[in-house]
This record gives C-alpha cells, sequence and structure tokens, in this order.
C-alpha cells in the first residue's frame, strides 16, 4: 500500500498528460502535465529507495540540487559561445542577439547571486529575491516547452493525409532557397513522397509571401525548387499572400477547404518551430499535426529562444500576472 501511495501522484499526472494528448496533442500545457509525471515519479522512486537506505535516498535528491550551479554556468558559457557563433555567421540583429543576451544574463545572476548572498546589503537583496522567483517561474516553463517540443516533434501521424503545407522562411539573394528553408522543403517531400508510396494522391502546399527584400514570392521559389527535386508540378499548390505563420496557416486553410471540405494535413516547419506552429495550427482550426526539419546546430539555441518567447507572450495575462505575483512576494520576503 505503501508503495502505491508513492507513485500515486506520478499516476495521476501521467493520467491527465494521456487524456488531454489524446484530446489534443498540440496543447502546449501537456508538457506541464507531463513534467509533473516525470517529477513525481522520480519522487516516487526516491521515497522507494528511502525505505532501503536513507543515505542513498538523500544522495539521490541531492545530486540535481548540487548540480544546478555548475550546470547554470555550463549552460551561460555554451549560450555565450553560440551567440558569438551566431554574430559570426547570420550577422547582427535582435534574433540573433538572444542566445548571447541568455547567457551574460546568467552569468549576472550567479555573480548577482553570490553577492546578495554574501553582502548585506538590502537593495541588492530587493533586487535578487523577486528576479530568483520569475527566472524559476520561466525556466519551468522552459523545461516543459523543451520537454514537450521534443516528445512532440517524435510522434508519427495517422491516417490519410490530404495536403502536406510548407512554410515559407525567407528567400536570400532575392530569389534563392536558403539552407534552412530547403531543409523544410526536403522534408515536406519525403512526406510527400510517404504517402505516395501508401497509393495515395496528396498535394504539396508551399505557403509564403513576397518580402520587400524578395524578387518573387517565397512560395513561387519553393516549388520551383521542389519541381526541380522531381515534384509533379500538377501536386503542387502555392499560397504566395502571407507574412506570418498565422498567415501561412490561415490563407492554406482556405485553400484545402476549397478542395477538400473533410482535409487532413501534415504541416512542416523546422524542428525549433514546430511547438508554436501547433499552437497557431490549433487557434486556426486547422485539421493539421506539425512535423519539423533539421536545423544547423548553432543556430537551434537562440530559434528555440526566439520561439519560446512567443509562446510564453501569447498567454501573457497568465504569464506576466504571476510573474508581477512572484516579483512581489519577493520584494516582500526581502524585506
Amino acid at each position: 500500500m505503501v508503495h502505491l501511495v508513492l507513485f500515486t501522484p506520478a499516476g495521476v499526472f501521467f493520467l491527465i498528460f494521456a487524456c488531454s494528448f489524446a484530446y489534443d496533442r498540440r496543447l502546449i500545457r501537456n508538457g506541464v502535465y507531463l513534467f509533473f509525471a516525470l517529477l513525481f515519479l522520480f519522487v516516487g522512486v526516491a521515497g522507494e529507495v528511502l525505505q532501503a537506505s536513507a543515505w542513498a535516498a538523500g544522495f539521490l535528491l541531492a545530486v540535481p540540487l548540487l548540480l544546478l550551479p555548475p550546470t547554470m554556468l555550463v549552460l551561460a558559457v555554451f549560450l555565450i559561445v553560440n551567440g558569438v557563433t551566431m554574430l559570426r555567421r547570420e550577422g547582427r540583429s535582435p534574433a540573433n542577439l538572444l542566445s548571447l543576451a541568455a547567457g551574460v544574463g546568467i552569468i549576472l545572476f550567479l555573480v548577482l547571486s553570490v553577492l546578495a548572498r554574501y553582502t548585506p546589503w538590502k537593495p541588492l537583496e530587493l533586487v535578487v529575491a523577486p528576479v530568483t522567483g520569475v527566472l524559476g517561474y520561466v525556466s519551468f516553463l522552459f523545461v516543459c516547452f523543451l520537454l514537450y517540443s521534443f516528445v512532440y516533434g517524435r510522434i508519427g501521424h495517422r491516417g490519410t493525409v490530404d495536403f502536406v503545407v510548407v512554410l515559407g522562411s525567407g528567400l536570400v539573394g532575392g530569389s534563392r532557397v536558403p539552407p534552412l528553408l530547403a531543409s523544410r522543403l526536403e522534408r515536406g517531400r519525403a512526406a510527400f513522397d510517404a504517402e505516395r508510396a501508401k497509393g495515395r494522391e496528396p498535394m504539396l502546399l508551399t505557403s509564403g509571401g513576397q518580402g520587400p527584400d524578395e524578387d518573387l514570392p517565397e512560395a513561387r521559389a519553393m516549388a520551383d525548387y521542389l519541381i526541380a527535386a522531381g515534384v509533379p508540378a500538377d501536386r503542387i499548390l502555392v499560397e504566395d499572400q502571407s507574412r506570418t505563420t498565422q498567415e501561412n496557416l490561415r490563407f492554406s486553410k482556405a485553400l484545402m477547404q476549397d478542395r477538400k471540405a473533410d482535409y487532413r494535413a501534415l504541416v512542416v516547419t523546422n524542428n525549433f518551430h514546430v511547438m508554436r506552429a501547433a499552437q497557431i495550427a490549433r487557434k486556426e482550426r486547422l485539421r493539421a499535426q506539425v512535423i519539423g526539419s533539421p536545423t544547423a546546430r548553432y543556430f537551434w539555441p537562440s530559434a528555440t529562444i526566439r520561439e519560446f518567447a512567443a509562446v510564453f507572450l501569447s498567454h501573457r495575462v497568465l504569464n506576466l500576472g504571476i510573474s508581477a505575483v512572484l516579483i512581489a512576494l519577493g520584494v516582500a520576503l526581502a524585506l
């Protein structure tokens, strides 16, 4: 009976996760349920170990806490190095500064935390305490986001696919498909070929409008790329009016509904963008799941931080409200 009680919270959260996942796997909150299920599973295992050896259980619980500071330091150094690489390869832009800024921010937080602990200066405590609370909350959400992005990106789709929608991501030189977009197109072509190998006849839909520095719409260049790769031109649809991911999906939905009211689709984007694209697809009520294509390793950290920030702000009322409460509590505790 004791053994069952130890694992009951984990079982409850796994059940909640399973029900929510079955309802709609695109729900971001599935990651929160899965995180708590795994956390309570760890606690249950620790409880089992405690019955055998108090020393071993203490060690098991202490290790994560002891590893946290050095892990944060290693992460900060990695992000700073990655940020420098991003600036060298991709140029200076706010988006390319994200990993560098995150790494510098972690170092600054660690330094301030040490100073606040060993320096009896009240103003510093009034800064560090609320920042610690907000950083803890944001870190928790980021871990949930990464965890579920990993899970969602590795779950295969089921059933018939009528359309494979490839989202645009910008051209280079005004008309050329860059490696990032080529990765999406190759993943889309592979999904298209897999469906045809099953005896089905899906359509490939390229989606992307024309930017101010582009000679033609992204969708047109994408279609040309696919035709050159051997995709029959009559199996390609072009949506060339969209400017954002939301418009990509909204306008693509209209094209698909015109051809087949009860369509089923796969949306293809890069792996770092999968979770947010799935969130938007759900908001736009697409009957579609999202799959990801590989991304260059150096590009992934900054892009993932950017995607998480966008998801965080898409629930700004809840998240900023909780952050405000944590700031108030941190200040109150430091006074």
